[in-house]
């Protein structure tokens, strides 16, 4: 029997997906597993019981990575799950940036008394004209789950679409329009779009890709969308080119002091993942993930542990290793089994950055003679007996 705990409330339509092996709890120190969204996670104690935090949603800056992964916690994210909901946000920022609609629906609640305002409309419309999104420029810089949908619906609503990313996945360029020019340097982004909108994930590497100097290379009148992480923008920068002239709308789904009420931004109260249907895919795919893991040992989506999937374990034993990425440790491993005499039916070993991690499949269960042996391994974090 697993035991999870939910940190925010989590759709019903993925907790009903738990089987009888797991049960719910309030007591984080009785968990296994946790689901979260966006509470913060950095100030809490981490029990050492817990095995992995399941995110519901793409963005993970809310859970300590580094601390989990030293601990051998193993922390998914559901990538993908919301990338509809804000792929069709992105659309409406940019209608809304091009369009000056919430200037003009600001006026007409400001006139709303007055008796004549139909025609005192057609006077003042023009104070709201704005430029169509067709045959315009569209700068993508990560073309993520997000970043591909918003290209194709642009190409779609015929306009230009610019792709900027280095690491584009596979499956990422087989959904990618084939009519998306794929550029090899931001710069041509910044240099040659209308409107450029910002899909990639908040890390050191990342934050303020779009600062003063990439502004300065941009067209004058651009209009910037931000529905990935506020961090991602220099929004001091952004506002002085506001200011300046240079850009003419600034998106963004995070509200700030910074932009918040601010001339020539439109701030959205973070509702890009905020549907119906963004919600219950996060909750069914978190689900999957921890149950996935807790159950088989099988890792998919994490965000600081490499994937490892080895299906349901058909054998008597399983064993799941969580160590640093050095050498010989897959010879120490199969040592301690060899010595004991074990036979080692199955194995796969996964890396990525200083972490690793191993699964071996056995004959027979295995003792706790040999998991002491195991955990006595100079770079061990973690063993685990799955089965």
């Amino acid at each position: 029997m697993f035991r999870y705990t939910c940190l925010n409330p989590i759709a019903n339509v993925g907790l009903e997906r738990f089987t009888a092996n797991f049960e719910k709890t309030d007591d984080i120190n009785e968990a296994q597993g946790v689901l979260v969204r966006s509470a913060s996670m950095h100030d809490m104690e981490l029990p050492s019981g817990l095995l992995a935090i399941a995110r519901a949603g793409a963005g993970v800056n809310n859970i300590p990575l580094d601390e989990c992964a030293k601990k051998g916690i193993v922390v998914f994210n559901t990538p993908g799950a919301n990338a509809n909901g804000v792929k069709e946000l992105v659309i409406a920022g940019m209608l809304l940036a091009s369009r000056d609609v919430v200037g003009g629906i600001n006026w007409v609640q400001g006139a709303k008394d007055e008796a004549d305002i139909a025609k005192m409309a057609e006077k003042e419309k023009k104070k709201f004209a704005g430029t169509e999104i067709q045959d315009k420029k569209l700068g993508i810089i990560g073309l993520g789950a997000i970043g591909v949908r918003v290209a194709n619906v642009a190409k779609h609503l015929g306009m230009q679409v610019f792709g900027y990313d280095p690491y584009i996945s596979v499956d990422a360029a087989w959904n990618l329009s084939r009519d998306i020019k794929h550029v090899l340097d931001v710069n041509e982004i910044y240099e040659q779009c209308d409107i450029i909108t910002i899909h990639v994930p908040l890390m050191d590497s990342t934050r303020n890709t779009i600062n003063k100097d990439a502004i300065d290379k941009m067209k004058d009148g651009v209009i910037i969308l931000n529905f990935a992480r506020d961090l991602l923008v220099d929004e001091a920068a952004v506002l002085d080119a506001i200011k300046a002239g240079k850009v003419r709308k600034y998106v963004s789904d995070f509200p700030n002091p910074t932009t918040a009420g601010k001339e020539g931004c439109i701030v959205i109260p973070h509702l890009g993942a905020s549907t119906e249907e963004s919600e219950d895919n996060c909750a069914k795919m978190a689900v999957k993930e921890l149950m996935n893991y807790l159950e088989n040992g099988n890792i998919v989506n994490s965000v600081n542990f490499p994937g490892c999937d080895m299906g349901v374990c058909t054998n008597a034993g399983r064993i799941a290793i969580m160590h640093k990425n050095v050498t010989n440790m897959i010879s120490k491993f199969t040592g301690v089994f060899g010595d004991s005499g074990f036979n080692i039916s199955d194995m796969t070993n996964k890396s990525k950055g200083e972490y690793a991690y191993t699964m071996l499949d056995l004959d027979e269960a295995v003792t706790d003679e040999i998991i002491g042996k195991l955990e006595a391994i100079e770079g061990v974090i973690r063993v685990r007996v799955v089965k």
